[in-house]
């Protein structure tokens, strides 16, 4: 961090997505590294979490909203710019699963899932790209996965969405190099949060390998964003191994693969909650 924090002007970090997961590990680490915080969730949860990030020491500020809405992004983005000080790092950590055939989900929901994964992760990165671009520095952290690497049956807009957020991570990553600004995408494979739960996924193989620790893939997050990484297989060993497997099998192994994976009924039942 910049050498003009002082103990009165500790480093701000923007997390989105904060009420629990990876992104509350997240969370913890920038409190840990001695940052203050503006966290974001949309579910009551947040709360209780700021609550919990306080009692450490840190100043936290926690904003309620409903990152699907534009107008609530720029909701978040005021409260950044009232506190007063630019925003040091972020992790654009927030978003949603949804499992299924394509032909039976709901329309809404695959166009909700798009507008919090993707649509408001360009919108924030927008804001706080062009402020940390016009100050020379900053690092920010997008939640990309292992998903991004391959074709997803049964969760096929939620793979999409995720090679979305790669692609342009590294994109924009490469347009800002050499400005002092860093962007970080996070790889992590299936993490026990209760994502599988929220997607409707709780029925299938991938929900039974969801067995990574959040508090691990965080701290990996973090630490790759501090060092300036440009992206990071996050997660246990085998986690690791299989984004490197898939950075060379041909997209239709892939796929083939995830959809046993995927596909609902695929699990064993005598595992379901």
């Amino acid at each position: 961090m910049s050498e003009h924090h002082t103990a009165e002007h500790r480093p701000l970090a923007l997390v989105t997505g904060a009420s629990s997961g990876i992104g509350l590990e997240l969370a913890r680490q920038f409190a840990e590294h001695g940052f203050d915080l503006l966290v974001n969730a949309e579910d009551d949860r947040l709360t209780a979490a700021a609550g919990e990030l306080r009692a450490s020491g840190t100043d936290v500020r926690a904003v309620r909203a409903d990152l699907r809405r534009r107008d609530e992004v720029e909701r978040l983005w005021a409260a950044a710019a009232e506190a007063g000080r630019p925003v040091d790092a972020a992790a654009l950590n927030a978003g949603i699963g949804r499992g299924g055939a394509f032909t039976e989900t709901d329309l809404d929901d695959e166009l909700a899932l798009i507008d919090l994964n993707v649509t408001s992760t360009v919108h924030l990165a927008k804001l706080l790209l062009r402020d940390m671009a016009a100050r020379g520095e900053g690092r920010v952290l997008i939640t990309s996965s292992l998903a991004s690497t391959m074709p997803g049956p049964f969760q096929a807009v939620y793979n999409a969405s995720k090679s979305f957020l790669q692609s342009f991570a590294e994109a924009v990553a490469e347009e800002l190099r050499d400005t002092g600004v860093t962007i970080t995408s996070l790889m992590p494979g299936p993490t026990d949060t209760d994502f599988f739960r929220r997607g409707d996924l709780e029925d299938t193989k991938l929900a039974e390998q969801a067995t990574d620790d959040p508090a691990l893939v965080a701290r990996q997050g973090f630490e790759a964003l501090m060092e300036g990484e440009g992206k990071k297989l996050a997660g246990s060993l085998k986690s690791r191994a299989q984004g490197r497997a898939n950075a060379v099998a041909p997209d239709r192994l892939k796929a083939a693969a995830h959809r046993r994976m995927a596909e609902p009924g695929s699990g064993d039942p005598g595992k379901s909650s």
